[in-house]
């Protein structure tokens, strides 16, 4: 039961995501969710869940993502023959794709305008010649044969993917490069295989493409425009949930990233890094205070518990004066009149280190004790700031000409100590996070991500697929 349920959020969600999605997914409890797991003995079964070590992680424990709003499907994306999950999936060479991505190309690089609007040209073309045929929903792999290869075979043609000799009817190496080559592009690992994610990734139409394509050729003028000129810079692309930080019109570092779910999105902006915080208070937002604190704190409450504690937190009044919180009436009104911090320690939602910019929405980058999340594909489960993976490198990047001679060795002692400290630097360096999910790439790769926000203006079946 688990599996086809894991499936259909697969299908429904995010189509093209896949691999340490699938498996770790499919092991989140049916309740989870912010301030689901808390430590200690429990006589409460809704609170019973331990969660094993890898899915620990503060406030923040994973959320179930089959609790989310269900976006459209692809046409015939429930009729899938064959294996649901291939056997490739989940594997260790995969996560280390999915977490350690490869440096590539800025994504806001002043190139890929130009790069853009020639793959608009060029999808324009294909649109003119009736688009792409719709790929038959069936696993398919190396060795596969019959007519759902030849039309594999056509699409992948079609998209540029299929280049040169082939072995008619027969998925043969050539086409399992092209698939791999189709996978990377779309941001998924290049597994070679034809699953459901694949699929409904194939058949999002060519006009659909070439509307994602004008949609983000105007964002990208504006937004190349001005990290041309930063120098060193960080981007987060939103869509791909990827950090990259960016030096000489090169990618120095990138990041696979947590960024917000679809009910809180991560906002699109423009600011300067000012200051780094190490091992920080996490005060939390009004609006997890009202969706999630309180509902927990008197869900704990029923069962005679001290969310508090539980949590390592503390309430003060609206005159900033600390409250006892054994006083706290759950149930009364004056619970939502209090601000909570988290103190630091192990499990702050915020990890050990924060990055600081000025913004209207209070978003930042930050660490997380939530590890498993960076191995999924799928990776829009934040509240709205954006979680990074191996922050440590990033932060010794940002800091690298600080006053105080900040190197990686000296960031991880931050981490190891559990020292507070606040660090401003020397010079704001730009931040954009950016919400790009079509470009082109002067390599001539056109690369595309699930409009999942669904700011592309393309139709609804778009939301959420590749």
């Amino acid at each position: 039961m688990m599996r086809q349920r894991h499936i259909g959020r697969q299908a429904a969600i995010a189509a093209g995501l896949s691999l340490g999605a699938a498996l770790t997914l499919a092991a989140v409890p049916a309740n989870a969710g912010i301030f689901t797991w808390l430590g200690g003995n429990n006589q409460n079964q809704q609170d019973s869940y331990q969660p094993a070590p890898q899915q620990r992680g503060g406030i923040f424990g994973p959320r179930n993502p089959l609790q989310q709003p269900m976006a459209p499907q692809q046409p015939g994306s429930r009729a899938f023959h064959g294996d649901e999950v291939p056997p490739e999936e989940g594997n260790a060479a995969t996560r280390e794709w999915i977490t350690n991505p490869a440096l590539g190309l800025p994504t806001l690089g002043s190139a890929n305008i130009a790069a853009t609007k020639a793959a608009i040209t060029r999808y324009q073309g294909i649109v003119a010649q009736g688009g792409w045929p719709a790929v038959p929903a069936y696993a398919m792999r190396p060795g596969s044969q019959g007519q759902q290869v030849e039309i594999l075979k056509r699409r992948l043609e079609l998209s540029g993917d299929l280049v040169g000799q082939s072995v008619p009817n027969e998925y043969d190496a050539a086409t399992t490069e092209a698939v791999r080559k189709f996978q990377r592009r779309h941001g998924m690992p290049p597994t070679g295989v034809i699953d459901r994610a694949t699929i409904d990734a194939m058949n999002v139409p060519a006009d659909v493409r070439l509307r994602q394509l004008e949609a983000n050729q105007k964002r990208l003028q504006t937004l190349a425009s001005a990290a041309s000129s930063a120098g060193r810079y960080v981007v987060v692309n939103i869509p791909a949930a990827q950090v990259e930080a960016v030096e000489g019109g090169a990618v120095a570092q990138r990041h696979t990233a947590v960024v917000g779910k679809l009910e809180r999105p991560t906002p699109e902006l423009q600011s300067k890094i000012q200051e780094i915080n190490f091992n920080p208070y996490w005060n939390v937002p009004r609006s997890i205070i009202i969706k999630d604190l309180v509902p927990k704190g008197r869900q704990l409450a029923q069962g005679g518990r001290d969310m508090l504690e539980a949590y390592h937190m503390q309430a003060f009044t609206a005159q900033g004066q600390p409250v006892d919180s054994r006083s706290i009436n759950w149930f009364g009104d004056e619970v939502y009149s209090y601000s909570y911090r988290q103190l630091p320690w192990e499990e702050n939602s915020l990890g050990f280190v924060k990055i600081n910019f000025p913004n209207k929405d209070s978003v930042y980058l930050h660490d997380t004790p939530l590890k498993a999340l960076f191995s999924r594909s799928v990776r829009f489960e934040s509240s709205g700031c954006v979680r990074v993976h191996n922050v440590e490198g990033l932060v010794a990047w940002i800091l690298r000409d600080t006053a105080g001679g900040w190197s990686l060795d000296r960031v991880m002692m931050m981490k190891q100590t559990g020292q507070q400290m606040d660090v401003k630097l020397n010079k704001p360096m730009p931040i954009f996070l950016a919400y790009v999910s079509a470009w082109g790439t002067p390599d001539g790769v056109v690369n595309f991500r699930p409009d999942v926000y669904g700011h592309d203006g393309a139709p609804s079946e778009t939301a959420s697929n590749y």
